[in-house]
């Protein structure tokens, strides 16, 4: 369920939120990353230590890392928030440490579209922002809708050649 008055407050600012079937992707991604790390790392602990059913601490490894991962990526999901106005394109990430990345249209270099087999699944895309030499040269949003992450990518393609023509 999404956080009404933070997804409200974001909202009202013209900040739009990643599109509730972006959940489902991050828990999955994150779930993933987690458990299996969490499994064998409690597995070498338990064997190493001498203990009995390595295999069935594995797995209770494995299951919690599971829900963990789940757990956070449904925290990433609820703090993503993207922006797109006449002066370019913004990302914010985070609710304690709050991340804003602001893309101006002059910096953009090109842009890419990536629909990996998941993300065609949920209709989903991740919009990659090439940007003019800096630290930090791209800007990449996973989780946007498909029609969004096109309309964003054609967009801010128009600013960058509208600035051109100037």
């Amino acid at each position: 369920m999404i956080d009404q008055d933070t997804t409200t407050m974001h909202v009202d600012a013209g900040w739009q939120p990643l599109p509730p079937r972006a959940a489902s992707l991050l828990m999955l991604g994150h779930a993933a990353l987690f458990a299996l790390p969490l499994a064998l790392g409690l597995l070498v602990l338990v064997t190493a230590l001498g203990l009995r059913m390595p295999l069935a601490t594995g797995g209770v490894g494995l299951l919690l890392g599971l829900g963990a991962g789940a757990w956070y990526g449904r925290k990433v999901y609820r703090a993503t928030f993207w922006r797109l106005d006449a002066d370019g394109f913004a990302l914010r990430r985070g609710r304690l440490w709050q991340r804003e990345t602001r893309v101006p249209a002059s910096r953009v270099q090109h842009l890419d579209l990536r629909h990996g087999p998941l993300e065609r699944r949920w209709r989903l895309a991740t919009l990659v922002v090439h940007t003019a030499g800096s630290r930090f040269s791209t800007v990449t949003v996973s989780g946007l809708d498909a029609a969004d992450a096109e309309r964003l990518r054609d967009r801010l393609a128009r600013q960058l050649d509208d600035d051109d023509d100037a």
